[in-house]
């Protein structure tokens, strides 16, 4: 059978899991994002990659908002996957916000899931979805323990929402 000629139903887009993870219970963490002229690309609204690009800037204020050393010499974050649903394109000027919480807390890992959303309306949905942060030795490339510092931050967020 053609690819083109599938006989399997498509899945209506809609709310996904990581959308409902966010939705309704307080984030981890907002991060404010402006969308610069220089993020648009030939159709004239914000790239695909630079939703990542968002996402990253997100993670990176969260982590510079946890109280504690979160990296050293022998542990850092790397970011193993990552899953970006497009609800709808982001059109230049806007602001955003980009709200990160966590779904799963792991031994060596965090699985973060976010939401890109329009600042001035928060039912204006661009985009959901989750990342995992994995900490590793950068010598060895091996997992190691979550700092506490990060287990600290995710574990108190989430009593206080």
């Amino acid at each position: 059978m053609s690819p083109r000629k599938s006989t399997r139903k498509r899945a209506a887009i809609g709310p996904s899991a990581e959308a409902a993870a966010t939705e309704g219970a307080s984030p981890l963490f907002t991060a404010a994002i402006g969308v610069r002229w220089r993020d648009l690309d030939a159709f004239n609204h914000v790239n695909n990659a630079t939703y990542l690009t968002y996402l990253e800037e997100a993670r990176l204020q969260w982590l510079s908002h946890v109280p504690g050393p979160w990296f050293d010499e022998r542990s850092m974050p790397v970011l193993a996957a990552s899953a970006v649903n497009y609800r709808r394109p982001i059109e230049w000027p806007a602001q955003l916000h980009v709200e990160l919480g966590c779904t799963r807390l792991g031994t060596s890992s965090v699985t973060l899931a976010h939401r890109i959303l329009d600042a001035q309306d928060a039912d204006r949905l661009y985009s959901d979805g989750h990342v995992v942060l994995v900490w590793m030795d950068p010598a060895s490339g091996k997992p190691v323990p979550l700092p506490q510092a990060i287990r600290d931050a995710v574990e108190i967020r989430q009593a206080d929402g």
